[in-house]
């Protein structure tokens, strides 16, 4: 999937020490509309799901990934320009360690970045010194954190809240 332009990233392999079960509330707001929805993001060693939920409870999608290819069903409510992958590739940069994210990189590289809040990534495209996306996030552990991601060049925002259970 394209990042930016001229870096592409491909899936990062599953982590085979990595379950994560979490609950999250998603706000996307891109070229000035904004959009909302629950996640249900599950992760064992051979298989990772990503399940979005409206406001109202329908669901919107179901993401699978054993490590190697990717199942993606999305509800027509979504239209054509939501693509619940990408959701997760940009999930990847989130939450996988960096190492694992480079590795799947094409034309960049992620890093950890100075920044005012507790901790940040920034990616950047080979050569420049411009950050294509940038990550926050307000707490050290990275499942537990309130995370906003930012692409300026596609206007959009994403802010993942995490819910307790």
């Amino acid at each position: 999937m394209s990042l930016a332009r001229g870096v592409d990233y491909c899936l990062a392999p599953l982590q085979s020490d990595v379950n994560q079960s979490q609950t999250q509330q998603v706000s996307i707001a891109v070229q000035g509309e904004r959009h909302q929805l629950l996640s249900q993001l599950e992760i064992v060693p051979q298989q990772l799901t990503l399940v979005g939920l409206a406001p109202l409870g329908q669901a919107l999608f179901t993401v699978t990934y054993d490590g190697h290819s990717v199942s993606s069903q999305q509800s027509i409510l979504l239209g054509d320009q939501f693509k619940a992958e990408y959701l997760l590739g940009l999930l990847q940069l989130i939450y996988w360690p960096i190492e694992d994210v480079n590795r799947n990189l094409h034309g960049g590289q992620l890093r950890s970045a100075d920044c005012d809040a507790v901790q940040c990534r920034s990616l950047y495209a080979n050569g420049s010194d411009t950050p294509q996306i940038e990550i926050r996030y307000d707490q050290q552990s990275l499942w537990m954190a309130k995370v906003a991601l930012s692409i300026a060049q596609a206007d959009l925002t994403l802010t993942i809240n995490p819910i307790a259970e």
